[in-house]
């Protein structure tokens, strides 16, 4: 990266890290350290650092439950008043934060847990916000859409 260039200031930190997409309010909810696990129908093998990614989709299902104070698996009321946090507009098409895979597995007393399979995510953070194009499966995200974004 030349001086003169004006990427995201924290572009060079996540550059050519893996990523997982992740539709909202899911990512939102796993980066903000809600949720440590991310449902798949597929076996992830892939451990350590990767990056989260906030697809342009929404489960407006999962939304509407969490607006209501309800958990979006379970149906049952919140322990803690999420409403009181949940940001009132998502950030979508891009990077929102990073968080460590630690494993993958089939069974899990979670609450969070739905899918044939589970990636479990310890030590999630957001990030300020990178826009970028998604993909399936683990992607490594062209940052360069990123360019000239607020330095």
């Amino acid at each position: 990266m030349t001086p003169t260039s004006q990427a995201h200031p924290i572009s060079e930190a996540v550059e050519n890290r893996k990523a997982l997409s992740i539709m909202q309010p899911w990512a939102w909810l796993i980066v903000n350290g809600f949720k440590g696990i991310e449902n798949r129908d597929w076996r992830c093998r892939r451990r350590g650092p990767i990056l989260i990614h906030a697809g342009k989709k929404v489960d407006r299902d999962a939304m509407e439950a969490l607006r209501k104070g309800y958990h979006p698996v379970t149906g049952q009321p919140l322990e803690i008043n999420l409403y009181a946090v949940l940001p009132h507009t998502f950030e979508k098409g891009g990077i929102v934060g990073e968080a460590v895979i630690t494993g993958c597995v089939d069974r899990s007393d979670s609450p969070w847990f739905v899918g044939r399979y589970g990636i479990l995510m310890r030590e999630a953070r957001p990030l300020p916000f990178i826009p970028c194009k998604g993909a399936l499966r683990f992607f490594v995200p062209d940052l360069s859409a990123s360019e000239g974004a607020s330095a």
